[in-house]
């Protein structure tokens, strides 16, 4: 510990402090930890731990297993990731990508990432085209209907995934959207065999979107790289032969500017 971090132990507040400690207790080996695992763990009353527990639950810092009654990591510690991530430079490593795969293909591109049911593009760059798709930095769309949501939810855990489509329904948009919930599933392992999901006018009639998913270090999709556009443009051929290659190229480049090896086998 160095001097400042000492001259300051003695303000610790000791409720916080093992609010800390539960969430530092899992990791890549414990996804899953019992009441009984975490009071072992950490030296403390079960009705500590549970008290604990439940103000992280509460806040989403951490969320209860149904079935197994065990806790795992909530959606807020990845949404105080992806601010540290921004300021880190997450939007600066995926600028130039986004604006090279803009000019190879004259199309809006852009670079988003899921909160709950929802997916925000935190980054997007503007085709040249008269006729374009309009989209902003923080919008915010349905996951189960856009590219950029299912190329993210196709790598999720089963139970991650169920407990996503559970906090909103799967609302009927247009014709062609999925709300059918085994079929939802079918559909996103048929996305993660391609290795990236078409939005074809599921969101919005006339509109078709492309999206691959973007990884870190630990090998975690963190993010989707996509393309969106008319359908005049975005022909179910030209997005077979030419824009999905380009997201997939793209979505590779930025994993590896965030330290994920590409000879790596991805994770499930």
């Amino acid at each position: 510990m160095d001097h400042r971090k000492k001259e300051k132990a003695e303000y610790l507040v000791q409720s916080v402090d093992r609010a800390l400690d539960i969430l530092e207790s899992f990791d890549y080996q414990a996804g899953e930890l019992g009441v009984t695992e975490l009071a072992e763990k950490l030296h403390l009353p079960k009705n500590n731990v549970f008290r604990l527990l439940a103000t992280l639950e509460v806040r989403g810092y951490i969320e209860q297993d149904k079935k197994t009654a065990n806790y795992r990591l909530g959606i807020k510690p990845f949404e105080v990731a992806n601010v540290f991530l921004h300021h880190l430079g997450f939007r600066r490593q995926a600028r130039p990508v986004i604006e090279e795969l803009v000019v190879q293909c004259d199309e809006t591109a852009y670079l988003a990432v899921v909160d709950g049911s929802e997916v925000i593009y935190v980054l997007v760059q503007d085709t040249s085209q008269m006729v374009r798709v309009a989209s902003f930095p923080g919008r915010r769309l349905p996951v189960h209907c856009t590219a950029a949501g299912k190329a993210q939810l196709a790598y999720e855990s089963a139970d991650r995934l169920d407990s996503i489509l559970q906090h909103q329904p799967m609302r009927q948009l247009t014709e062609h959207t999925i709300t059918d919930p085994q079929l939802f599933r079918e559909h996103l392992r048929e996305v993660a065999g391609l290795g990236f999901a078409v939005d074809n006018e599921e969101y919005e009639p006339g509109v078709r979107c492309i999206a691959a998913p973007v990884r870190d270090y630990s090998r975690k999709v963190v993010a989707s790289i996509g393309l969106s556009g008319p359908i005049t443009r975005f022909s179910l051929e030209r997005i077979e032969h030419e824009l999905a290659p380009l997201v997939k190229a793209a979505a590779i480049k930025l994993s590896e500017r965030l330290g994920y090896e590409a000879t790596t086998v991805p994770a499930d």
